[in-house]
């Protein structure tokens, strides 16, 4: 997995540094001390990423700010000295957030869980997923999903003419769905882009039987949603 470190602090850029040269599956890209260098290089640098660690607390560009404003995030690992932030962040689905200082034991577990999800990204070349209808596993195509919805512990998977609901987390349910077809649109709703009807304010609204079905936008979820939409219509 190719990874790029932005943290203004020195020592802690070098220790995250070196704990990803030390790991066999990761690859050290590049090494920023402002996000505002780590941007200028990804919006004209054709190299994939696949994994940010990201400090919070930064000169000129915070983190919060640098989530906000790149398109097309690839997973995110907060390293941070404060855990306030804890909460806003994983409304952005980071994949893991650490406090400073940070031992290679918890380094190893976030990166480990950030190679999981991306190899099951990955594997999503087919254009349907199996899902567990009591003791069966129906298939069910990407194109027929309409949108996902959390329920408690569960999600409510809804498609053209049925409803399965699975316990699974949004987290989870959202790693194993294509991301070309699928946006997180709010905490609790995953959307299939090809099947948005229309957009105003912040609702989206999406043909189901008769009529329209609306769900809201969340707002840490909005500015990245309409960025992926613009991209996709250019």
């Amino acid at each position: 997995m190719n990874c790029i470190v932005i943290d203004d602090d020195a020592l802690s850029r070098r220790v995250v540094d070196e704990f990803i040269n030390r790991t066999e599956f990761l690859e050290l890209k590049h090494s920023f001390p402002t996000a505002v260098e780590a941007i200028n290089l990804l919006q004209k640098s054709t190299e994939d990423i696949d994994l940010i660690f990201l400090d919070i607390e930064m000169p000129e560009m915070d983190g919060i700010d640098f989530l906000n404003t790149l398109k097309n995030l690839p997973q995110v690992i907060i390293i941070s000295s404060k855990e306030k932030y804890a909460l806003e962040a994983f409304d952005y689905d980071v994949t893991d957030y650490l406090l400073k200082p940070i031992t290679y034991g918890r380094f190893y577990k976030a990166v480990l869980k950030a190679k999981n999800i991306f190899e099951s990204r990955s594997k999503k070349e087919s254009n349907e997923i199996f899902i567990k209808k009591n003791s069966a596993l129906v298939q069910l195509k990407y194109d027929d999903i309409l949108w996902v919805e959390a329920l408690e512990n569960y999600v409510i998977v809804n498609a053209f003419n049925e409803k399965f609901t699975i316990h699974f987390t949004m987290k989870s349910i959202e790693t194993q769905l294509p991301v070309s077809f699928f946006k997180r649109v709010h905490r609790s709703y995953i959307v299939n882009v090809k099947k948005i009807n229309r957009i105003e304010d912040n609702s989206i609204f999406i043909k189901y039987n008769d009529g329209l079905k609306s769900i809201p936008i969340g707002k840490a979820y909005k500015e990245r949603f309409m960025n992926d939409i613009n991209l996709m219509g250019k």
